[in-house]
């Protein structure tokens, strides 16, 4: 096996979050529902970034986030995902590199322009997203990077990308690489829609090997096999999975092998803020333990930890080193 250039590799949707404050009338004043994911179309996205206030822009998106919490813990990350030769896909291109991830897939040109996800924040702290997917679903197997896949200790990405066909056969054809070349991949599940959307591929992928690794919730567990039973949903994640891991919020989390299951607590908070991350950032914690030889146990509370700190403020992305948090709490 050659050497490897990352730990983990995240493939993804890249979207850049827009982040304002706005107060309820706005909202009801442009027909946006509040504390929703709304998905809109370009001319209604250019439209709301013209009206909305003072913003923060970011790069954002699922595994985008899990990339940023691994570069935040200490370990070496890059990403794959697509943007525009656009204002918002440079703005993506430096901020992820910024924070010390490798990202060099090429811009899409002369077509649609970079995702974004305008978010106004009310203030009750409630978010309400309105998300234009625009160039990120043109992510196609030519943006999958053979070196950098073979070069990563685990390939991890959404569910999410189960939508644009052309995504789909990247992943596969990822997933591919990385066997050829005794690297792991793992997936997140994204959300119990997307689950129900795409439940007979998701254990297709499962149960024949092509995922190494799976990140749920509860929620998304349970979508999976149709059960009203978490008990139900992780034995027979046992049966299908070699290591699964399934986030249950406030009661932590449980890590199921074929030989045992380890329950882990959450961290204590001292408010909770924003939950927008928690599971992008969990998968962050988990995998860098992964990758840095960690017990099992441990991998669930960095996990655990990484997810903590990022439900307590507004915005999926770490406002403090992860890996300095970790030091203190001696992980």
């Amino acid at each position: 096996m050659s050497e490897t250039r990352f730990d983990v590799l995240t493939i993804g949707n890249a979207i850049v979050d827009i982040i304002a404050k706005a107060e309820d009338d706005f909202l009801v004043q442009e027909n946006i529902i509040k504390g929703a994911m709304n998905l809109i179309d370009a001319e209604r996205a250019e439209h709301l970034y013209e009206v909305m206030g003072p913003a923060i822009e970011a790069s954002g998106g699922s595994a985008g986030n899990t990339a940023a919490g691994i570069a935040s813990l200490g370990g070496k990350a890059a990403f794959i995902g697509k943007v525009a030769e656009d204002h918002l896909g440079k703005v993506f291109t430096h901020d992820i590199r910024a924070i010390g991830v490798h990202f060099d897939t090429e811009f899409l040109v002369d077509a649609e322009p970079t995702a974004r996800s305008m978010i106004f924040v009310t203030p009750d702290g409630e978010r309400s997203m309105n998300t234009y997917l625009g160039a990120c679903t043109r992510l196609a197997s030519p943006d999958m990077d053979a070196d950098v896949i073979a070069g990563s200790k685990i390939t991890y990405f959404e569910g999410y990308l189960w939508d644009p066909p052309e995504a789909k056969a990247a992943i596969r054809e990822a997933a591919k690489i990385a066997h050829e070349h005794e690297r792991l991949t793992s997936i997140s599940l994204s959300d119990p829609f997307c689950v129900d959307r795409y439940r007979d591929e998701f254990l297709d992928l499962i149960k024949g090997g092509t995922v190494d690794i799976v990140f749920a919730n509860d929620a998304e567990a349970k979508s999976l096999y149709q059960t009203s039973d978490l008990a139900t949903a992780i034995n027979a994640l046992r049966e299908d999975s070699h290591l699964s891991v399934v986030t249950k919020g406030a009661d932590g989390c449980v890590v199921v092998t074929r030989e045992k299951t380890i329950e882990v607590d959450a961290f204590p908070l001292d408010e909770l803020v924003d939950t927008t991350g928690a599971g992008d950032l969990f998968a962050a914690g988990f995998l860098h333990g992964l990758t840095s030889g960690r017990e099992i146990d441990d991998c669930a509370r960095l996990g655990c930890l990484a997810a903590s700190e990022v439900i307590q403020h507004v915005g999926p992305r770490p406002q403090v080193s992860l890996k300095q948090l970790a030091e203190q709490e001696g992980l």
